[in-house]
């Protein structure tokens, strides 16, 4: 049986929390994990950062730039909903690959919902095939998952019925949701749906807190975000970003020094740039949206290293909040 589907319209601004209790959460408090999957570039951080309404989750053209399982927090009237950005799901070759992938369906088998994203130009492709397989064989029967048709905007609507009636006819899915993270369509009735549908009990995090990643992380992953748009498309996979100091200062302004680590002694040369103006360029980006996230001045310092066997050191995948295990 199909599920009822959701058409895109424009965002509506998210209610209101009610009062609070005694423990900070309003009174018919719902709370709990979604999980957001898919494939590579399908928008999971771009549809993160529009049901939170902040920029939690770095979002680039350039496929696979999630690594560690970003939480955002997004308040649905009395809703706490946690949001588990996976990294995209594809084969994995190498140990970052291999970990990046145990991450994302630890990060779906732990949720109390998972939201699988697709592209709608792409509709069902071998990557989609696989995850909806795999779904099948570690989702629990009665695990709600949800199907989210992602950049609605690209094709016709005759397209994306017929597409919504072949996956749901491929996995029982709870709801089907047509959206546009970009631009917002839609994503108002799936963060309602999902508001509705977490379990009762008390908000996991204070009000005003919109991720449960330190800072010092979140702050390298703005700068990762700028060398991967800066840089050729090659090189992001073999650089990784770690704030080796924070300093408050008594103005108000942070001090941040950020390690820029890559894989071989060339592409320090490429980070660098023409007398150093590529990673002038790179530290200006962070900076701004550093301090815009902040609400601060930000003093930002970058240093650019080699070390040729980053990607099999398990202090940078604990950096990046992966298991190395994960990895073999």
């Amino acid at each position: 049986m199909t599920a009822d589907i959701h058409e895109g319209t424009p965002e509506e601004i998210p209610a209101q929390n009610p009062a609070a209790d005694a423990s900070g959460s309003p009174e018919n408090a719902r709370a709990g994990f979604v999980a957001l999957i898919g494939e590579p570039n399908a928008g999971k951080s771009t549809l993160t950062n529009r049901l939170v309404g902040a920029k939690v989750s770095i979002v680039t053209h350039k496929v696979q730039t999630t690594r560690a399982r970003i939480r955002g927090v997004a308040i649905e009237g009395p809703a706490q909903i946690v949001l588990v950005d996976t990294p995209g799901l594809f084969r994995p070759r190498r140990r970052l690959d291999r970990a990046m992938v145990a991450a994302a369906w630890s990060g779906a088998s732990d949720a109390d919902i998972v939201v699988l994203l697709i592209e709608a130009h792409r509709g069902l492709t071998e990557g989609v095939q696989a995850i909806l397989d795999t779904l099948s064989e570690r989702m629990q029967a009665g695990h709600p998952v949800v199907l989210a048709i992602n950049k609605i905007d690209r094709v016709k609507a005759e397209v994306l019925l017929a597409l919504a009636e072949k996956l749901n006819a491929a996995f029982p899915f709870a709801e089907t949701f047509m959206i546009s993270a970009e631009k917002g369509h839609g994503v108002d009735k799936l963060r309602s749906w999902l508001g509705t549908n977490l379990p009762p009990g008390h908000w996991l995090y204070p009000e005003d807190q919109i991720a449960d990643l330190p800072m010092r992380m979140i702050a390298a992953e703005m700068t990762r975000e700028k060398c991967t748009l800066r840089l050729h498309q090659e090189l992001p996979y073999e650089l990784t970003v770690e704030t080796e100091s924070w300093e408050e200062r008594k103005d108000g302004s942070v001090r941040i020094d950020q390690l820029i680590y890559v894989a071989r002694d060339g592409h320090k040369g490429i980070v660098l740039g023409h007398k150093g103006e590529t990673i002038k360029g790179i530290s200006q980006a962070a900076r701004v949206e550093i301090a815009e996230f902040l609400g601060r001045p930000v003093h930002l310092f970058l240093q650019v290293k080699v070390r040729t066997n980053w990607l099999e050191e398990a202090e940078r995948y604990s950096e990046m909040g992966l298991d190395f295990k994960d990895g073999n």
